[in-house]
């Protein structure tokens, strides 16, 4: 049996393009494509599903996959491990996060960490949505507190978090502000698509123990920071944000907050990751570098 095949076949599997694949392991698509198919007619199993617009396991393919996949991750692990037993910590981090977590958290942190290891290398994966890291082959991810798995072990990274519903005062010189949540519903509200499920962010506030979650409505609809900020600032509708990353706008004039007194705090960012993980030199620089210490 000649392992490469297989590696071959987890890295279609997993990525679900012969395309991707065939880049990701630095060979021709056609190449990559006859591996398979000789591991496949070695086995006498087909393995893939293929169609003009997607590569998916079979049954027997994704057995395969769940059961030989980890055991050549355990062993990539452990190799990184014997190759960072030298003077300097070395090796890859893979860390997923949302937008905002990666540029007010993990940036700084990576901008203090790297210059005095130039042997770790750091690949930070924004996405929004509720990644699985372990199935994403992460090594580690950054959520809100209270949505980290009780299966990983999580560590703060950063204060407690408070959004922020702010709109410019050209906005408010043609509307009312809002005094209730329930007034949003009269204005032009900029929306959030959520990556699970395609659905949009409802805003969610609490006061006085009562907790209200507002579906609001608008013309438009992002996926990212930056766009709902420069609608905003535009003078465009109002906008649900992260509290750091409107309060200079707020303190210069150009946006205006309102219904702080319903926008509640949350737990704070934490780092995650898989418990059975050993950390790595590299991997405990990291936790040390992103530890959140308090004010």
């Amino acid at each position: 049996m000649n392992w490469k095949d297989i590696l071959a076949f987890v890295a279609v599997a997993r990525e679900g393009s012969f395309t991707r694949a065939a880049g990701k392991l630095g060979v021709s698509q056609s190449a990559l494509s006859q591996t398979v198919r000789t591991l496949e007619a070695r086995l006498d199993l087909r393995l893939l599903v293929r169609t003009t617009r997607s590569v998916s396991p079979t049954e027997a393919g994704e057995q395969l996959l769940c059961t030989v996949a980890p055991r050549f991750d355990e062993i990539e692990a452990e190799l990184a491990l014997l190759s960072e037993r030298r003077d300097k910590p070395a090796g890859n981090i893979r860390i997923s996060a949302g937008e905002h977590a990666a540029l007010t958290v993990l940036q700084p942190a990576i901008a203090r960490l790297l210059p005095n290891y130039p042997d770790i290398h750091i690949e930070v994966v924004v996405d929004n949505g509720m990644t699985d890291i372990v199935a994403a082959r992460c090594d580690a991810g950054v959520r809100l507190g209270e949505q980290v798995a009780k299966d990983m072990i999580a560590m703060p990274i950063g204060p407690d978090f408070r959004m922020a519903i702010v709109a410019s005062p050209a906005y408010f010189s043609r509307t009312p502000p809002p005094v209730t949540p329930q007034d949003l519903m009269a204005h032009n509200c900029i929306n959030m698509r959520l990556p699970t499920l395609g659905g949009l962010y409802a805003w969610e506030f609490s006061k006085d123990g009562q907790e209200l979650k507002v579906r609001v409505e608008g013309q438009m609809i992002y996926n990212n920071m930056a766009m709902r900020l420069q609608s905003a600032l535009d003078g465009l509708g109002l906008a649900c944000m992260a509290e750091d990353v409107v309060l200079p706008y707020v303190a210069d004039g150009r946006l205006i907050r309102v219904l702080d007194e319903w926008c509640p705090a949350y737990a704070g960012y934490k780092l995650y990751y898989p418990s059975r993980r050993h950390p790595s030199p590299a991997f405990t620089l990291l936790l040390d570098t992103l530890r959140y210490r308090g004010v």
